[in-house]
């Protein structure tokens, strides 16, 4: 139970995050319609994941209980996208390169597929 609160807490701390650097960023853009503010945190949360993911492979930095905190939480809530990214690389990584290209077509072909299917649901259900 005690990974589980570590998780919400730091999922907590993630989703905050997210909204106020989004939501700055989107700002900055001057009204443009392209979503920057989740472009930033993707790519912030990205970079987070693949400097402290290579500091506890290489250093051995991180308890379970921080990497729970800090990995599933913090950039979790922040960003899945970075969970994603640091999958794939590892799959990379370990000869897998097949399966790291299949994790990134599924990923944007179901996911996309999901959000469409879902979409048309709902317009069928709420009319």
């Amino acid at each position: 139970m005690g990974k589980v609160v570590l998780a919400g807490i730091g999922g907590f701390a993630g989703s905050a995050l997210r909204y106020v650097v989004a939501g700055v960023v989107q700002n900055w853009s001057g009204g443009i319609r392209f979503p920057f503010g989740t472009l930033a945190v993707n790519l912030a949360g990205c970079l987070a994941i693949g400097f402290l993911s290579q500091l506890a492979e290489t250093r051995g930095l991180f308890s379970a209980e921080a990497r729970t905190l800090i990995f599933i939480g913090v950039l979790g809530g922040f960003t899945t996208f970075s969970a994603f990214g640091n999958e794939t690389i590892n799959l990379w990584r370990n000869g897998e390169a097949t399966l790291a290209g299949a994790n990134v077509a599924a990923h944007v072909v179901l996911c996309l597929g999901a959000v469409w299917l879902s979409r048309m649901v709902a317009l069928q259900i709420w009319r």
